[in-house]
């Protein structure tokens, strides 16, 4: 017999994944749900790789915000993506190994003794948070590929100069 896992297991596995990067889960939990965000830590689970969004715009060939998450989504097959709109910063999430060999000029692989501002997961755009899911998490461990990212990092700068 086929067993499905439903969409409410799938956003409890991830936020188990990510309480597993720290020892005070508790704090976590309340600053997901006080704030909708917590800080964690890269480098053992997860690093970003921290991209200014003119170049994801550029690269999506647009700035309207649906489009820009659909196109991270279909370009990055579904890897998560972290969108802080106060600092217009995307934050793709890649393997903790990326950093050391991340060598894309335009931004910046954020991996040990760095913290991210993850949203609680599930948290959407359409939520009206500061900082949330662009490209949602859809399983614990899902990571985009470190070569998708560099190829949109790549894209998105030649896009920008050769058209400003």
């Amino acid at each position: 017999m086929t067993s499905l896992t439903t969409g409410a297991e799938r956003l409890l596995a991830v936020e188990h994944w990510f309480l597993s990067t720290v020892t005070d889960r508790r704090r976590v939990r309340e600053e997901w749900e006080e704030r909708s965000l917590a800080l964690l830590p890269c480098g053992a689970l997860f690093a970003a790789v921290r991209i200014p969004s003119f170049v994801v715009q550029a690269a999506a060939g647009s700035d309207q915000q649906d489009a820009v998450d659909q196109y991270l989504a279909e370009a990055l097959m579904g890897g998560p993506v972290i969108f802080d709109r106060y600092s217009a910063q995307y934050y793709a999430l890649v393997p903790a190994s990326t950093v050391r060999r991340w060598n894309v000029q335009g931004a910046v692989c954020l991996g040990a003794g760095s913290e991210l501002g993850v949203p609680r997961p599930g948290l959407g755009g359409a939520d009206g948070a500061r900082v949330y899911w662009s490209v949602p998490m859809d399983s614990a461990g899902e990571l985009c590929s470190p070569d998708a990212v560099a190829q949109i990092v790549t894209t998105g700068w030649y896009r920008f100069v050769a058209h400003g």
